[in-house]
């Protein structure tokens, strides 16, 4: 048994029986709604040692319980095993939400408590709603974490840095007058903002607060007259103060955000999204404010990307690109001399990332998964899960941040043989989807989630799904994960845009075999006109070439073949003149026409 982990969960219901709690939700999100959040706010994992970037604790004085999705089936249950909990596969038939298991594990008159911190608002309504349906009562002021999160990291103090004004084509004024414009449309008199990426794209600012985010910890309030930045000045330099000041940006205690909330006047109308802030602030408000609910405004902004940030992003890619046919021809050599692991491989990347100008760090941790571990689609090797590389598939999901830009690039690799023939129609299968998606066009006003189905048709034709998404929003040397723009099976309201930079990544996972994944980032952009209004496409910004070893010819179509000749081509002509005789000659290989 897993005596650190289930002692912390005994420390847990000790804490719930003082302060009357029958039930706790612990939830991953930290006071900003981060996807990823710094170690002061991993109490879930503290508590369950789960690390996927996504889960809900749910603890009563008789069962624990953790919900994952189906990026996290496998790495649950095997991280899981000899804590005393049980793992709840969400979105399978049968399984229950949380919320719905709470209804039906706790009587009426019991007692639920959480973290208003680290729950966006709109979730925090739909559980406290249907718990109170059932005569449960919700308390949102639950804090334990101090107490019992020992040691507890303190959140980084570390110096925000500003971009480089060359990067971008808008100044914090511009972009703060954008937001006033869409305020004005909502006749709203102050405007809520906690979303960490977004602050920092507002502020033309960045920092190194979250691991592989280039964010800090803030927020924002922003009034027709006023514009207020709640950080830690510690953080901030001399430069930095001085010309915030000059514009007129108020800097204020990054802990005075939620009293100076519930100080704003009645009647004033204040504007947030209620999925990207948390229960706390929103409840801090007065009775008498009239609250307006409506999606992301910066996000929204942001998403679209200027001209200037593309030119950017592209050439974060083709460095990004540089490093990887690097990466790749040292690998081809070094499957047949050296004694290679999942980690080993991981590091090698990183040097070669690290050789590029401009890099900052990786984007994310890297997915390095040889065999059965790549069936674990969000799978991270450790030195207990190190997995030596020999004949089968080796997945490659990771990227990097540039001072310029940030990449995201999937590749499988096909290490030595591969004997199993479905391996390879499942690699092909993947490939085909891909295309499916990177060669479609469709009307303006198209959701994203339309858009799934194209690189899924290949595979259901052959009784074959995958549970995660097939598409995400990436960030300007921001959250290599961004919206509001996702391609997935559920819609999420958002149409595609152009201007969007957007990945493309179907895959395959086989539990216990391989799992196999492409990705590209794409550009959205406009690609005819008609009677019919402005039709949209993709054009790819990742530069490197896929793996044609594993693919079987015979099931792809005329067109499919063109589409990865074309792009084979492209990726030769970029990175041809930039990269050694030696590895062009490889380069050349690897994207001959099929």
């Amino acid at each position: 048994m897993n005596t650190i982990q289930n002692d912390r969960l005994l420390k847990v219901r000790t804490a719930m029986q003082k302060l009357g709690l029958d039930a706790l939700i612990v939830r991953t999100e930290d006071p900003h709604c981060s996807e990823y959040p710094a170690d002061h706010w991993k109490f879930r994992e503290y508590l369950s040692g789960f690390n996927g970037s996504a889960g809900v604790l749910v603890i009563t004085n008789q069962h624990v319980g953790l919900w994952v999705d189906s990026r996290y089936y496998i790495q649950a249950e095997a991280q899981t095993r000899d804590v005393c909990l049980d793992v709840f596969k969400d979105g399978l038939p049968g399984v229950p939400s949380y919320i719905d298991w709470l209804t039906y594990t706790l009587p009426s008159d019991s007692v639920c408590g959480i973290d208003g911190f680290t729950v966006p608002y709109s979730e925090y309504l739909k559980i406290e709603n249907k718990l109170n349906d059932f005569g449960i009562k919700m308390v949102y002021k639950v804090n334990i974490i101090n107490e019992l999160y020992v040691p507890r990291t303190e959140l980084p103090l570390d110096e925000i840095i500003e971009m480089d004004y060359s990067l971008n084509q808008l100044t914090r004024q511009e972009k703060v007058s954008l937001v006033r414009e869409r305020m004005l449309q909502m006749n709203a008199s102050h405007y809520l903002l906690s979303t960490l990426d977004d602050i920092a794209w507002l502020m033309n600012l960045r920092g190194t607060d979250v691991e592989y985010n280039p964010v800090f910890y803030s927020h924002v309030i922003i009034t027709p007259e006023e514009e207020h930045l709640y950080v830690d000045p510690h953080k901030l330099t001399n430069v930095i103060s001085k010309r915030l000041d000059e514009e007129g940006i108020k800097v204020s205690l990054y802990d005075h955000f939620e009293k100076n909330v519930s100080n704003i006047p009645a009647g004033s109308r204040v504007l947030f999204d209620p999925n990207k802030i948390n229960a706390r602030v929103i409840k801090a408000l007065g009775d008498d404010v009239i609250k307006v609910e409506a999606p992301n405004i910066v996000e929204d902004i942001k998403a679209v990307k200027t001209e200037t940030e593309i030119k950017h992003i592209t050439n974060a890619h083709i460095k990004d690109g540089v490093a990887m046919v690097n990466f790749l021809h040292w690998l081809n050599g070094a499957f047949m001399t050296e004694n290679l692991t999942e980690l080993s491989v991981a590091e090698k990347l990183l040097e070669f990332r690290q050789q590029q100008p401009g890099f900052v760090c990786e984007s994310f941790g890297a997915i390095s998964a040889f065999g059965p571990n790549s069936a674990m689609c969000h799978y991270e090797p450790t030195i207990e899960t190190n997995a030596r590389i020999s004949d089968g598939f080796l997945l490659l999901d990771t990227g990097g941040q540039y001072a310029d830009g940030t990449t995201d690039i999937t590749r499988t690799v096909a290490m030595g043989q591969i004997a199993d023939k479905q391996a390879c129609i499942d690699y092909t299968l993947v490939l085909k989807g891909h295309i499916a998606l990177a060669r479609a066009v469709f009307p303006e006003g198209t959701h994203a989630s339309q858009l799934d189905s194209l690189a899924r048709m290949a595979m259901w034709q052959h009784h074959i799904d995958y549970g995660h998404g097939t598409g995400h929003g990436v960030g300007f040397y921001l959250n290599v994960h961004e919206g509001p723009q996702r391609i997935g099976k559920k819609d999420n309201g958002s149409e595609m845009k152009a201007g969007y930079v957007t990945t493309d990544e179907p895959g395959i996972y086989r539990e216990g075999k391989w799992g196999i994944r492409t990705e590209n980032v794409v550009v959205c952009k406009v690609v005819g006109e008609s009677d019919f209004g402005k039709f949209l496409g993709f054009y790819p910004i990742t530069m490197c070439p896929i793996d044609k070893r594993p693919i079987l010819v015979d099931m792809l179509t005329n067109e499919e073949k063109e589409w990865l000749n074309a792009y084979h081509k492209l990726v030769y002509e970029t990175l041809s003149p930039l990269v050694s005789e030696e590895v062009r000659q490889w380069l050349q290989g690897a994207t001959d026409a099929i």
